[in-house]
């Protein structure tokens, strides 16, 4: 784990029933790993602790993960992916500077956009871009998580992102991993075959 991530506490949500997908999203492999085991291995760097949230498969998906994590069920998971957040937020240490939260069906990120999200001095929130286009992981301030758990279960959190963004701070990364959303079996399968191209820089 990197010290200077060691008060950042990471969350990684995968609640959701997979769909479209038509098979748990946090179950599929990518680079010889689970997406999950991917990403807890990722986190597990600069996070501690990691926090995964499980809602739909959720027995499944723990029995198979080979990573240690904090493991946090949602019951309300049908309700949204505002419920699973909130889920994951309540478990964060009170001692945790922030957190960097990302979603099970972005696998991609590279390290490197993680050394930057976490540079320090931390804004408020801190969100990669690439081509314009925002994606994930995510940093926000401990300051954040009573807007966030505020939140009605008809909103959704980029309510709270967009009411901060005048204070935000966006980073242009060379990274297409922050944008890799894989929803279903065309968007795997494009994953896995493009991989992930090049070194990440500042725009």
């Amino acid at each position: 784990m990197s010290i200077a991530g060691a008060n950042v506490a990471g969350l990684i949500l995968a609640a959701g029933e997979s769909r479209r997908m038509g098979f748990p999203k946090a179950l599929l492999l990518y680079r010889g790993e689970t997406f999950l085991d991917t990403l807890i291995g990722l986190f597990g760097r600069y996070c501690s602790p990691v926090i995964v949230v499980l809602g739909a498969h959720a027995e499944r998906i723990r029995r198979e993960a080979q990573r240690p994590a904090v493991f946090v069920v949602n019951p309300h998971f049908e309700r949204g992916m505002t419920t699973s957040l909130q889920c994951g937020l309540r478990a964060v240490p009170a001692a945790a500077e922030g957190v960097l939260l990302t979603l099970v069906d972005h696998p991609a990120a590279a390290p490197a956009t993680l050394d930057l999200l976490l540079a320090r001095p931390r804004p408020l929130l801190r969100v990669p871009r690439y081509r314009d286009k925002r994606g994930h992981p995510v940093w926000f301030s401990r300051a954040l998580i009573p807007e966030f758990l505020a939140l009605g279960e008809d909103a959704a959190a980029r309510d709270v992102v967009h009411s901060h963004f005048p204070e935000a701070e966006f980073l242009d990364l060379n990274d297409p991993g922050i944008i890799a959303d894989i929803d279903d079996p065309a968007a795997y399968q494009e994953l896995l075959s493009r991989g992930r191209e090049g070194a990440v820089s500042r725009s």
